[in-house]
């Protein structure tokens, strides 16, 4: 079964079941998917349409933090749980450390120096990690090993 198909059959489910939240929810991703396959001409692949829940999941949690700075309690749980029904349909996320371990290869391959180089490191990276890590987290990680090579290049060259 395809991701569009498990979507469109969660969606009868949840509406069957009488779930607001998750056939909403549902409603609004088959739709951003749909957009996105107008966009791109053809029907996405699943892992094109894992892009697409990637990118809501990122609106939503940027919607969920100026929630919170607003003080719409409200809000921020309708959030939450648009964010968890999301999130179900995303691979396994991937820790920290193995981010770092990502990174760290993608930085050898490269043979990048330092945090100029953080481009080229992102464009090679972030097609293996689409839908497994976050953008801004990898860019932090990549960010702070690259100025790490830096630096220690710095010390053993000088």
């Amino acid at each position: 079964m395809s991701l569009r198909e498990k979507l469109l059959e969660d969606q009868k489910n949840a509406m069957r079941a009488g779930d607001e939240a998750r056939r909403d929810t549902l409603r609004f991703l088959r739709s951003a998917i749909g957009y996105a396959e107008i966009d791109a001409g053809h029907t996405l692949s699943d892992e094109e349409a894992l892009g697409v829940i990637a990118k809501q999941v990122k609106q939503v949690r940027e919607s969920l933090e100026e929630f919170r700075k607003g003080g719409r309690q409200d809000l921020v749980q309708k959030a939450e749980r648009e964010l968890a029904i999301l999130q179900g349909y995303l691979p396994q996320q991937l820790t920290a450390a193995e981010i770092e371990a990502e990174a760290a290869k993608a930085i050898a391959e490269l043979g990048a120096q330092g945090p100029r180089e953080m481009g080229k490191v992102m464009a090679l990276l972030m097609p293996r990690l689409k839908g497994k890590a976050e953008g801004r987290q990898v860019s932090a990680i990549v960010g702070r090993l690259l100025a790490g090579g830096a630096q220690a290049a710095a010390k053993g060259g000088g």
